[in-house]
């Protein structure tokens, strides 16, 4: 009851925000975003303490000064994200002002396959301005998500994203929209850099430790021969570079069980090699090595 009634608050006051948010210039809200972030660094203790954490044991050459100024750049980060995703009306109209790319023609490349292509992000950059960004440029995306434990933020952010011309594929839905998309020849959107032990993952390196890693991307790709195109989102300031990179190279042996392993490692390494680039550009609060092998 008490958790009920706080989420009920919370929700509220986020109506407020948003309003508040969206009678601003977006880039006045940006930076306003930036200085709740900086707020939310030192009232959210529990969460920098894990990001601390993490980066430490992910760049464990990195000083004690290193560390606290890269955190202090995640949560900076997403405070501007949570104000260009309440100004995402906004955004939307100028997305092609805001955002550019470097890499595109490897997208019409990989759609002359008539296949789709998967879009395999992380929760990195302004991870939400992706798919505005395709829309914008007119092609249509798709993006698989999950649902958010409390209804009204679930209703509210699914709401928010189709505004923006996204459709929303539920993991619980059925796997056969997602296949339906790419045989017409469509984008979909998936960011597989979390750990979620409820589907089907295995054990790759990820900061030279075994994190569990949804192998979907791979399994989709092999059975309907969509390419993988690794992409990122990188803030300059108020605006965005997109960068495509070229399609996972995926090995096909015979041997299912190491192929499924060696190409989801290939695409985990990519993601890796990014957020060492842009270490505050990624959700370091993420248990991300919560789960463990057995063994």
């Amino acid at each position: 009851m008490k958790h009920r009634f706080r989420r009920k608050l919370l929700y509220i006051l986020l109506l407020v925000v948003d309003k508040i948010i969206l009678s601003f210039p977006v880039d006045f809200a940006i930076a306003i975003g930036r200085y709740f972030g900086i707020l939310a660094y030192f009232i959210l203790p529990k969460f920098s303490k894990i990001a601390k954490e993490n980066l430490k044991n992910a760049f464990p050459d990195k000083t004690p000064a290193e560390i606290n100024r890269i955190t202090m750049g995640v949560f900076r980060n997403l405070g501007m994200n949570a104000a260009e995703v309440l100004s995402i009306s906004k955004i939307k109209k100028q997305a092609l002002r805001r955002i550019y790319s470097t890499g595109f023609d490897k997208i019409d490349k990989a759609l002359e396959k008539g296949k789709g292509a998967i879009i395999l992000s992380a929760h990195f950059g302004n991870w939400e301005l992706l798919p505005v960004y395709f829309v914008a440029k007119g092609y249509p995306s798709n993006v698989v998500a999950r649902h958010i434990y409390y209804e009204k933020y679930d209703e509210w952010v699914s709401l928010l994203r189709k505004t923006t011309g996204v459709n929303i594929i539920f993991r619980d839905e059925s796997p056969r929209k997602i296949v339906e998309a790419l045989k017409s020849n469509e984008l979909l959107g998936i960011m597989p850099d979390q750990d979620i032990d409820s589907i089907e993952g295995v054990f790759v390196k990820f900061f030279k430790r075994p994190a569990y890693t949804p192998t979907a991307p791979v399994a989709l790709s092999a059975k309907i021969g969509s390419p993988i195109l690794p992409c990122f989102i990188i803030r300059e300031r108020n605006r965005h570079k997109i960068i495509i990179e070229d399609p996972v190279n995926l090995k096909s042996t015979g041997n299912e069980e190491r192929d499924i392993t060696e190409n989801t490692q290939a695409w985990s390494d990519v993601i890796e090699s990014y957020i060492k680039k842009y270490p505050e550009h990624w959700v370091w609060m993420h248990k991300r090595w919560k789960t463990r092998p057995r063994s």
